[in-house]
């Protein structure tokens, strides 16, 4: 096994990592949300053309998250516009067309008042960050790790269950995103002033996202496929193209892939 290489910096900020004690919510991957169930909240596996995903890290607590949170207002109930918004908020990313995964079904309703509520899980293309700045609506200020998705698990202390969402997220990525199906095992902090990381269209804001499975529905197929990928690269964020959000019964065009990838920035030490 290759030895996981990150910087003096970085083992400083992991060594304050703390996990979350595991809330056993039932991962359900490639359902729809049944009829009835309220879908609260929406987090993303948001993919480097290497394979590797955003991670966020509170340095004051040392809990690891992924970019996310509640559905919104605004977010007129699409799940991929909250996705977007939210990652904007909290990572300042642009992100590309999220593609649905599944959902935690949330049996107390830890998010919803006490009553039963979805928990969705989508995949996306980071295509940007912009400069580091805290959360505007929580006023944490995260640094912005890109990790391997099964270090991602670890990181979050997700345990099994994280494990097979994990894979779904992969497998997800590596079809409609192209990237390795074995990502880079750098671990890279992305710039405090911002870089470009996947060139390619972002997501332009909200759009229809049919997530509740209808009466005789009969769901999701399933089935990915392989393809190459790349590291993030300095330059402008990715500007505003229109681009629709697939259900998870609708297949979605191939995200545009660069030109000529380049390979990320492998940091020293360990």
């Amino acid at each position: 096994m290759s030895r996981i290489e990150y910087s003096a910096e970085i083992a400083e900020l992991l060594g304050k990592v703390r996990r979350r004690p595991t809330a056993g919510w039932p991962w359900r991957p490639g359902e729809r949300v049944p009829a009835g169930l309220s879908v609260k909240q929406s987090w993303g596996w948001l993919f480097a053309p290497d394979g590797r995903v955003l991670t966020l890290v509170n340095p004051k607590d040392g809990i690891v998250s992924l970019p996310g949170g509640s559905l919104e207002p605004e977010d007129d109930g699409d799940p991929g516009s909250a996705l977007a918004r939210e990652a904007a908020e909290e990572a300042q990313a642009v992100i590309g067309t999220p593609h649905y995964l599944g959902y935690l079904y949330d049996r107390v309703g830890s998010a919803n008042g006490g009553h039963e509520c979805a928990r969705v899980r989508m995949a996306a293309a980071l295509r940007a960050v912009g400069p580091s700045a805290a959360d505007p609506a929580s006023g944490r200020h995260y640094r912005r790790l890109l990790v391997a998705p099964g270090l991602a698990v670890e990181l979050l202390g997700w345990g099994e269950p994280g494990l097979r969402q994990a894979r779904a997220a992969v497998a997800a990525g590596v079809r409609w995103l192209g990237v390795p199906s074995a990502a880079n095992e750098a671990i890279e902090e992305l710039p405090a002033e911002g870089c470009e990381v996947f060139p390619g269209a972002a997501h332009p804001g909200p759009a229809p996202l049919r997530l509740t499975a209808a009466a005789g529905d009969p769901g999701p197929g399933s089935g990915f496929g392989a393809g190459p990928g790349a590291g993030p690269r300095p330059g402008p964020g990715a500007g505003a193209a229109p681009a629709d959000v697939p259900g998870p019964d609708v297949p979605a065009p191939d995200a545009p892939r660069p030109a000529s990838p380049t390979p990320g920035r492998r940091a020293s030490g360990g």
